[in-house]
């Protein structure tokens, strides 16, 4: 399900490390330098003096770009062993634009990435559902040991956890779900008791009638069932009462809290489909939003961005490559296009 491609031999991190060093001073030799053989050496003796002076970015997404994440933490901190420099710093100084944040996103372990993406949107000017989305999608679109470990990286990053933060800077029509949705610890198997989701759908028909979205019992049910046992229990609720719960949810009005209780439903339920919608309102219309672009692509390339691109050409008729390709130029197309899984 994942688009990541890693090559059929993987270069030790050692040969990777000294191939984007080369990357970051290779376009501007100065005139009447002479090349040195030894790779090793010449990064050791002249690099400093040829940093900034261009860069290659295609060697950069030959590298980065055709790399897990275990292999980019290991080359991170090969980096920091062999030049006592942060990858990620060299990485700011040398790249720009989206595709400077791009590949430092990608960079990043997950759970900081995570973690960095949901301070972000706590932080931004405007707490909208395109912000917020993010804590939703950490909260319902990962596995519950990947959560703790962003809480985790939350906390050590920022000083402060994010339900505390979620509190201080989100608005209290909202704070009460997100702040349930992030504190939940699922049951990770597939276990499915199909008498509870009969009982819990009606449940959560009663209380959706009542337009009480923020009801104990609904944010019991929504944040603390695995997702096998809430997808059954949507099925339910659609057999038993006619609409899928996200439409019955929409019709209770047109705010913020309706819009990411169902973002909360998507990603529990058919995240590729949440996603595929993320990447289409980035794209449509007049400009580009490349940050929500980029957050889709780089966090679902090693999850299920084969399931989006399916998704995404189901409901538009066009495929997310053609898209992307429309809608984007340059080295940040080219890593963009790595992560689908296509040549560049």
């Amino acid at each position: 399900m994942a688009t990541l491609r890693l090559p059929d031999v993987v270069p030790s991190p050692r040969q990777d490390c000294e191939r984007l060093r080369k990357a970051f001073q290779v376009a501007q030799t100065p005139p009447g330098t002479t090349t040195c053989l030894n790779v090793v050496l010449c990064c050791s003796c002249i690099l400093d003096s040829w940093l900034g002076l261009g860069t290659d970015e295609k060697a950069v997404i030959k590298v980065l770009g055709h790399r897990n994440a275990r292999q980019r933490r290991i080359i991170g901190e090969t980096y920091q062993q062999l030049y006592n420099k942060c990858l990620i710093d060299d990485l700011n100084a040398e790249l720009s634009g989206d595709f400077r944040k791009a590949v430092i996103l990608w960079i990043y372990d997950p759970p900081e990435r995570d973690a960095r993406l949901a301070n972000e949107a706590l932080n931004s000017r405007r707490k909208g559902v395109n912000e917020l989305q993010v804590i939703v999608e950490i909260a319902c679109a990962s596995s519950p040991h990947h959560l703790i470990a962003v809480r985790q990286a939350y906390s050590i990053l920022f000083d402060s956890s994010l339900e505390e933060d979620i509190i201080s800077n989100v608005p209290m029509s909202l704070q009460k779900v997100l702040v349930s949705l992030v504190s939940s610890y699922r049951y990770d198997k597939n276990v499915v008791d199909s008498a509870i989701a009969n009982s819990e759908a009606a449940k959560l028909y009663e209380v959706i009638k009542t337009k009480k979205l923020d009801h104990d019992d609904f944010l019991s049910i929504l944040s603390t069932r695995n997702v096998f046992q809430l997808k059954e229990t949507f099925l339910h609720y659609r057999k038993n009462f006619g609409n899928s719960i996200d439409e019955d949810i929409l019709n209770c009005g047109k705010g913020n809290l309706e819009s990411i209780l169902k973002v909360a439903i998507w990603c529990i339920d058919s995240p590729e489909k949440h996603f595929a919608e993320v990447i289409r309102a980035s794209i449509v219309g007049f400009g580009t939003d490349e940050d929500s672009l980029t957050r889709v692509i780089v966090t679902r390339a090693e999850i299920d961005m084969m399931k989006v691109k399916g998704e995404y050409f189901n409901t538009n008729k066009t495929t997310l490559d053609s898209a992307v390709i429309g809608d984007t130029s340059g080295d940040y197309q080219d890593f963009l296009m790595a992560l689908l899984g296509t040549n560049v």
